[in-house]
């Protein structure tokens, strides 16, 4: 079957406001800032802490970001966990701390919107707004994403298929919003010595059937933080732009994720090693 007849030959025909070539999509960066792109030669790093829990221990973080030449802090504010027993998150307070912390040492800042009435928290303390796995069919929340200018990166359900995830793009694009960062966050397999699976296989197709750039996220895709340095190795030889990673000054004190945190040391391990990796597949670094 050749790649004009793919499963993903449906998802095309409906991406037509793209005027996409079905022979050959090519990524279309999205510009962070004036000199920071995601999807050009560079890979970008998103880090931080899953919780923002105190101005304290999101500067830490920050810091160590800047010291390794990281541009983008990620942190949540509001949490969507499993259980409504868990810690919810700081909510607008955790946005003005990521937002603080950020401009202290000239970060940009990626946080989640978890519903409609956060779009506008979201747009005034963050320069790009994620959607949760859980959340990548919450049609009214993509509509809101749409109709703002930032830039939002959509995590892959963990139980969906690659066509419904791109699928799910349009309905950002239908409101205006060009600008998308998909992220493969691991899918849910019978495994059960991992909290998911990161699927390679989407990163690779993703990059060649949709014209957005393509993050991972090791933390989540494995749920390890043992894991997360290969994961991340192995995502960016697949192709991802980027990677949103977990990190945290004192894993075992975290307040959610800590299992899958990876200290400052750790990260900055991470940091040379995928550097590496990237200067072997073609990339020109990290950005």
């Amino acid at each position: 079957m050749g790649r004009t007849e793919s499963c993903f030959t449906n998802v095309r025909n409906t991406m037509e406001i793209f005027e996409m070539d079905v022979e050959q999509t090519k990524t279309i960066p999205v510009q962070i800032a004036p000199d920071l792109a995601v999807g050009g030669q560079e890979v970008v790093l998103m880090a931080g802490p899953c919780s923002v829990e105190s101005y304290e221990q999101t500067r830490a973080v920050a810091e160590a970001l800047h010291a390794q030449g990281v541009r983008i802090l990620r942190g949540g504010a509001f949490k969507p966990r499993t259980s409504p027993r868990s810690f919810q998150g700081l909510g607008l307070e955790g946005l003005k701390i990521l937002r603080a912390v950020a401009d202290e040492f000239g970060l940009l800042v990626i946080t989640e919107a978890l519903g409609v009435e956060h779009v506008p928290w979201v747009v005034e303390y963050a320069d790009i707004i994620q959607i949760g796995s859980r959340n990548m069919q919450h049609f009214p929340l993509l509509w809101a994403v749409g109709e703002t200018e930032k830039p939002v990166l959509l995590k892959r359900g963990f139980m969906a298929t690659i066509t419904e995830w791109l699928l799910a793009t349009e309905h950002i694009t239908s409101r205006g919003n060009e600008r998308i960062i998909l992220c493969e966050r691991g899918i849910r397999s019978f495994g059960t010595e991992t909290r998911n699976t990161l699927d390679t296989n989407a990163i690779a197709l993703a990059k060649m059937e949709s014209p957005w750039p393509v993050m991972g996220d090791p933390s989540h895709a494995t749920g390890r933080a043992d894991l997360v340095i290969p994961a991340a190795r192995a995502a960016i030889a697949a192709g991802a732009d980027g990677l949103l990673v977990e990190v945290h000054p004192h894993p075992d004190q975290a307040w959610s994720d800590g299992d899958q945190s990876l200290t400052l040391p750790e990260f900055s391990r991470l940091v040379g090693q995928v550097r590496r990796v990237a200067e072997a597949v073609g990339r020109s670094g990290l950005g």
